[in-house]
Protein backbone atom coordinates (compact mmCIF):
# COMPACT_ATOMS: atom_id res chain seq x y z
CA UNK A 1 0.00 0.00 0.00
CA UNK A 2 1.35 3.36 -0.96
CA UNK A 3 -0.38 5.69 1.49
CA UNK A 4 -3.13 3.88 3.40
CA UNK A 5 -5.76 6.16 4.89
CA UNK A 6 -5.79 6.15 8.68
CA UNK A 7 -8.62 6.76 11.13
CA UNK A 8 -8.01 8.06 14.65
CA UNK A 9 -10.29 6.44 17.25
CA UNK A 10 -10.55 7.42 20.91
CA UNK A 11 -12.29 5.43 23.63
CA UNK A 12 -14.58 7.93 25.41
CA UNK A 13 -16.80 5.56 27.42
CA UNK A 14 -15.79 2.79 29.80
CA UNK A 15 -15.68 -0.88 28.84
CA UNK A 16 -16.90 -1.95 32.29
CA UNK A 17 -20.08 -3.99 32.01
CA UNK A 18 -20.00 -4.16 28.20
CA UNK A 19 -20.49 -7.29 26.14
CA UNK A 20 -17.36 -9.42 25.77
CA UNK A 21 -17.51 -9.05 21.98
CA UNK A 22 -17.52 -5.24 22.35
CA UNK A 23 -14.50 -5.38 24.65
CA UNK A 24 -12.76 -7.59 22.08
CA UNK A 25 -13.46 -5.01 19.34
CA UNK A 26 -11.89 -2.28 21.47
CA UNK A 27 -8.81 -4.43 22.06
CA UNK A 28 -8.68 -5.25 18.35
CA UNK A 29 -8.58 -1.54 17.56
CA UNK A 30 -5.70 -1.12 20.02
CA UNK A 31 -7.69 0.73 22.69
CA UNK A 32 -6.71 -0.08 26.26
CA UNK A 33 -7.98 2.62 28.63
CA UNK A 34 -10.47 5.44 28.77
CA UNK A 35 -9.41 8.40 26.57
CA UNK A 36 -6.77 6.24 24.88
CA UNK A 37 -6.37 6.96 21.15
CA UNK A 38 -5.13 4.78 18.33
CA UNK A 39 -4.65 5.23 14.60
CA UNK A 40 -5.96 2.34 12.54
CA UNK A 41 -5.85 1.68 8.81
CA UNK A 42 -9.17 2.24 7.06
CA UNK A 43 -10.13 -1.34 6.13
CA UNK A 44 -13.57 -3.00 6.04
CA UNK A 45 -12.57 -5.11 9.07
CA UNK A 46 -11.66 -2.07 11.16
CA UNK A 47 -14.75 -0.20 9.94
CA UNK A 48 -16.91 -3.09 11.14
CA UNK A 49 -15.35 -2.98 14.61
CA UNK A 50 -15.77 0.81 14.74
CA UNK A 51 -19.42 0.52 13.72
CA UNK A 52 -20.08 -2.17 16.34
CA UNK A 53 -18.79 -0.06 19.24
CA UNK A 54 -19.46 3.41 17.80
CA UNK A 55 -21.36 4.37 20.98
CA UNK A 56 -18.08 4.06 22.92
CA UNK A 57 -15.82 5.92 20.49
CA UNK A 58 -14.95 9.29 19.06
CA UNK A 59 -13.81 8.88 15.46
CA UNK A 60 -11.74 11.41 13.50
CA UNK A 61 -11.15 10.99 9.78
Amino acid sequence: MVDAKKIKVTLVKSLIGRLESHKACARGLGLKKLNHSAEVIDTPENRGMINKISYLLKVEG
